[in-house]
């Protein structure tokens, strides 16, 4: 094994550079990850503005991470063994002591590390990883095709587990993006009839191939409207950031139906408590997930046939990947490889 690793670091606010670093040794109840392949998600270019510049060493973004254990650090549960594959996502390992953790939220832990933010992520060919943090990846799934499911997968998936809808009802996909298209086919292989929200007819293709029974285009008409014709949306699950585009819709949901907050905007949503009191309905922010959400994620997806549609970019291509995605063209995740293997 070489003695330094490639990784891409913040340069400065917005700007990655290419630098060769030296290969840690992980510390008590970490281990080191030789990575395959890293998903470009858009929390990654917030991340990257937002980066100290001042930090030594700089930060390595990227928090949709697949490869194999290159190294074990003492206390490691013996479940993990050099060689096997595994997963980190934006969680970076709970601590299994704090309060949450012992009521079992573990996506909620107090003393977790934010993966390419208070810790390095994915866009380098090693990384170091909580144990606590890890996630068994499936033989049926390459590297680039199971990384946007541990962001954009798990999302989605957890967010349509928790929407209260029932197979048969009507559930509406809000944006339909790297989130959005992965929650059409979710939604579609659960069982409810799918409802695509977004803007233009440029996608309404996409979203009815993906499996969306209908598309709706709101720049052309009240979508509130449009989804309240048959009886309203037992659930609506938003992957997008604009507030005003979330509220337009929220007329939509039939009495009892829940709004699912995926996207994390700055503006504050604008609304009605008559809406809310007089349907009992009701808004929910739903995170992340563990990393045994994420298993179920991954193994639903092999049963039921979901893939995340990739763009494929090499690693050092990392700041033209973000321009991409940032773009709007990418259709509909962009995967960062490294071109090694650790088998």
């Amino acid at each position: 094994m070489k003695a330094t690793y490639c990784a891409m670091q913040v340069k400065r606010p917005g700007v990655l550079e290419q630098v060769e670093r030296p290969i840690p040794e992980p510390g008590v109840g970490d281990v080191l990850i030789g990575v395959e392949a890293c998903g470009v998600c858009g929390a990654d270019a917030a991340d990257i503005a937002r980066a100290n510049p001042a930090a030594q060493p700089a930060r390595v973004p990227g928090h949709e991470v697949v490869g194999r254990i290159v190294a074990l650090g003492a206390g490691v549960p013996s479940v993990w063994k050099v060689g096997q594959r595994v997963g980190v996502g934006r969680l970076g390992g709970h601590c299994n002591s704090c309060a949450q953790c012992r009521q079992g939220r573990f996506q909620l832990c107090l003393d977790q590390p934010v993966v390419g933010v208070t810790c390095d992520g994915g866009y380098a060919e090693m990384m170091l990883a909580r144990s606590s943090a890890l996630v068994s990846i499936p033989d049926e799934l390459d590297a680039q095709e199971a990384a946007p499911i541990l962001c954009a997968g798990i999302a989605t998936f957890n967010a349509l587990k928790k929407c209260g809808a029932e197979p048969g009802d009507m559930v509406a996909i809000l944006g339909i993006g790297g989130l959005g298209h992965m929650a059409i086919q979710y939604a579609r292989r659960m069982g409810f009839k799918v409802v695509a929200l977004g803007r233009g007819e440029d996608i309404a293709n996409d979203a009815i191939a993906l499996g969306a029974h209908l598309y709706i285009d709101c720049n052309e008409a009240f979508a509130a409207a449009k989804l309240q014709d048959p009886g309203g949306a037992a659930a609506i699950i938003s992957t997008v950031t604009q507030a005003d585009a979330v509220s337009a819709v929220i007329g939509g949901l039939a009495p009892e139906g829940r709004l699912m907050l995926l996207g994390v905007g700055k503006d504050p949503m604008s609304i009605s408590t008559a809406q809310m009191v007089g349907g009992q309905r009701s808004v929910v922010g739903s995170i992340t997930g563990t990393p045994s959400d994420n298993e179920k994620a991954l193994a639903f997806s092999v049963l039921a046939d979901v893939r995340p549609m990739i763009e494929v970019m090499p690693l050092k291509d990392a700041n033209a990947a973000l321009r991409r995605l940032q773009s709007g063209d990418a259709r509909f995740r962009i995967v960062l490889t490294t071109g090694r293997t650790f088998a």
